[in-house]
C-alpha cells in the first residue's frame, strides 16, 4: 500500500468516527506517522492556508510542500486513490463524487448529535445546515420504525399486533410530542435536542436487530424479546438522561419522553 507523504490530515478530536478512520489511515500506511494532527490543535505553520471554518465543517488534507488544501470527500479520495490506484476510476466519476458529497455532508452536519462531545472547543464548530438536520430526522424515524415494526412480531405474546403502520405514526408521535415540549420549554435548543433524541431512537432499534437475528436462528420463548426489548429502552432512557444533560435541559424531556411512551403502550393495550 502507498504512502501519501508530506500530507496533514486535520480531524475533529470531538468525533470518534474522525479520529477513528484518520487513525486507520496512519496504521495501514496510508500517510505518514505525523500525517494526521485534530484541528483544534492545528500546527500554526498550517494555519495561514487553512480556511479554519471549512476544516471544521470537512475534514481538510493538507499538502506540505506546496501548500494546496483539499476538503472533505475529496480528502479521503485523495488519500485512498493514492493508496489504491484500482479505486481512481470510480472517484473520478462525476455521479459517485456528487452523491458521496451529499452523504459526507449528511454525517459531517450532524455528526454532534450522533456523538455529541462532552466538552465543546468554543469557537471550533461545524456550522448548522438545517436542510442536513431536516434530512436527519424523517431518515431515522423511518429507519426506527421499520425496525420496531419488524420486532413487535416477536412481543405478540404481550401487546397485540397492530397495523403495518402503527410504529410509524407512534414514532412519527414522539417527534410531533417532544417537538411541541422543547419548542415551549427552550426553543433555541429545539434543532439540537431533536437531532440527539432521534439519534436515540435510532440506536435503540439498530441495537433490536440483535434480537431479530437471533429469532432468525433460532427459536427462543417470547419472554426473552420482552427483556431484551426493556433492557435496551432502559439504555435508551439512560442516553435520554446523559444527552439532556450535556444540552442543559435538565430532566423535563426526559419524563416527557417516558410518558409518551406509557401514553402509547396504555392505548395499545386498551385498544
Amino acid at each position: 500500500m502507498k504512502t501519501l507523504h508530506h500530507h496533514i490530515i486535520l480531524f475533529d478530536e470531538e468525533c470518534p468516527m474522525c479520529m477513528g478512520y484518520t487513525q486507520l489511515f496512519v496504521k495501514t500506511g496510508m500517510l505518514d506517522q505525523q500525517g494526521r494532527v485534530s484541528y483544534q490543535k492545528m500546527p500554526a505553520e498550517v494555519c495561514p492556508i487553512v480556511d479554519r471554518q471549512r476544516a471544521v465543517n470537512e475534514i481538510a488534507l493538507v499538502n506540505i510542500q506546496n501548500g494546496e488544501v483539499t476538503y472533505g470527500i475529496k480528502s479521503l479520495f485523495k488519500v485512498i486513490g493514492y493508496s489504491m490506484p484500482v479505486f481512481k476510476s470510480l472517484f473520478n466519476f462525476a455521479p459517485f463524487v456528487w452523491l458521496m458529497e451529499k452523504l459526507y455532508a449528511f454525517i459531517s452536519y450532524n455528526r454532534k448529535v450522533v456523538i455529541p462531545a462532552a466538552i465543546k472547543t468554543p469557537g471550533l464548530q461545524p456550522d448548522f445546515k438545517l436542510t442536513y438536520r431536516i434530512a436527519y430526522l424523517p431518515f431515522t424515524w423511518l429507519v426506527t420504525a421499520y425496525i420496531l415494526t419488524r420486532y413487535s412480531v416477536l412481543l405478540t405474546d404481550f401487546a397485540p399486533l397492530g397495523g403495518e403502520y402503527r410504529e410509524y405514526l407512534i414514532c412519527g408521535g414522539q417527534i410531533a410530542f417532544q417537538g411541541l415540549i422543547i419548542l415551549y420549554y427552550r426553543k433555541e435548543k429545539f434543532w439540537d435536542y431533536m437531532g440527539n433524541m432521534m439519534t436515540i431512537s435510532c440506536a435503540g432499534a439498530l441495537l433490536l436487530l440483535i434480537g431479530l437475528v437471533v429469532a432468525n436462528v433460532t427459536s427462543l420463548p417470547s419472554i426473552y424479546y420482552l427483556l431484551y426489548f426493556m433492557m435496551v429502552a432502559g439504555l435508551m432512557l439512560l442516553e435520554h438522561l446523559r444527552r439532556s444533560k450535556l444540552l442543559q435541559l435538565g430532566f423535563l424531556l426526559s419524563i416527557t419522553w417516558v410518558l409518551y411512551r406509557l401514553m402509547v403502550l396504555g392505548l395499545i393495550l386498551i385498544f
